[in-house]
């Protein structure tokens, strides 16, 4: 079953919102979610799909398209 990297996410910024105190383990409980929010946010945004690669045409000058 793949992971709901949205769903966790919203959890931890839910976590980070209750942490709203300014005492020492309030600031850096959240400092530790901020760092669970990025590594979350990164592997949502950073899945890897399978996929062709498709050429590009080649111009009429003989060059091709440059990548």
């Amino acid at each position: 079953m793949p992971s709901e990297f949205a769903l966790a996410r919203e959890y931890l910024e839910q976590a980070w919102l209750r942490l709203s105190g300014e005492d020492e383990t309030s600031v850096q409980s959240r400092a530790a979610i901020d760092l669970l929010i990025e590594a979350v946010a990164q592997a949502e945004y950073t899945k890897r799909y399978a996929a062709d690669v498709l050429s590009f045409p080649v111009k009429a000058s003989g060059h091709q398209v440059p990548r």
